[in-house]
């Protein structure tokens, strides 16, 4: 009785004053969407970023005064360490029919050389949970001390590249989802607080009768929840529009962009995450006011 008396309270409240309560809402939904986006955006770019090491790989260059048992022994050491998926041997002469092969038309280059020039060399995949630069560095140490490996190569540049670009999005979307949050709390404490001070003659009658302080605050905290939960309905039915305009529009225009990927489930926390947000700007304004 006493809950259903406060929701009834918070829901004449918010119509009172719709036009405030109306852009509160709005104001909210805008943040949530940014939210949205912000998170649609870091999701993707962490996706990639954990695809591309599926195709990464070590190429180490042979010395070309490698027996053929000394050869076989350092593949066998490879296959035995952890980090390793597949081991491959690419042969001089296989190496220069896909240099060849790369080339193709532009094979004159190649006239003139009687010798082959290119070293023998093995390719290294790496399992997937094993790509990371630490890993990869102490790894390529490793193989480089091994006796008639000339050389290592394996992208160093790449993991550096990728390392970065995920560690910045997700930095950047840290500080946009804090700040935005922070935005729709205000929000939420700027109306409630309004609309605290607006009712403060029935609030009087209310400590006259001996109403508690819970039973003031109550319908007050419930409007926050009702602002943030009204902002994430509103933003969620925008992601859906979002979704539905660059999905079912812009892909049909532009199927590369099937491989971007927009989590639904999204969609569903809109709500939650803007009622959660709209009762702690309400008890943060509450906390703030004095009842004497």
């Amino acid at each position: 009785m006493y809950m259903l008396y406060s929701l009834r309270l918070a829901v004449q409240s918010v119509w009172r004053e719709k036009w405030i309560n109306l852009l509160s809402i709005l104001t909210i939904a805008a943040g949530l969407f940014m939210i949205t986006l912000t998170f649609f955006s870091v999701y993707n770019i962490d996706l990639a970023t954990k695809k591309l090491p599926e195709k990464f790989s070590m190429t180490l260059y042979l010395n070309d005064r490698v027996s053929e048992q000394d050869r076989g022994n350092i593949i066998a050491v490879l296959k035995k360490n952890s980090m390793v998926e597949h081991v491959k041997f690419i042969s001089k002469d296989r190496a220069m029919e896909e240099l060849r092969g790369v080339l193709k038309n532009a094979d004159y280059v190649l006239e003139g050389i009687d010798e082959n020039p290119l070293p023998a060399s093995i390719e290294l995949r790496l399992k997937h949970e094993s790509v990371s630069i630490s890993g990869v560095k102490k790894l390529a140490a490793d193989i480089g001390k091994i006796k008639g490996i000339d050389e290592v190569e394996y992208g160093e540049q790449f993991l550096n590249s990728m390392h970065s670009i995920r560690t910045g999005a997700q930095t950047i979307s840290m500080l946009m989802v804090v700040l935005m949050s922070t935005g729709i709390i205000f929000v939420c404490y700027s109306t409630v607080k309004i609309m605290f001070y607006r009712r403060k003659e029935e609030i009087e009658t209310f400590k006259l009768l001996g109403a508690t302080k819970g039973f003031i605050r109550a319908p007050f905290v419930i409007e926050g929840g009702m602002l943030g939960a009204g902002g994430g309905v509103v933003g969620m039915f925008g992601a859906i529009a979002f979704y539905y305009a660059f999905f079912y529009k812009l892909v049909l225009t532009m199927p590369i962009l099937k491989v971007i990927v927009f989590p639904s489930e999204i969609f569903i926390a809109l709500p939650f995450t803007g009622l959660l947000l709209g009762i702690c700007g309400a008890v943060v304004a509450l906390g703030r006011i004095r009842f004497s």
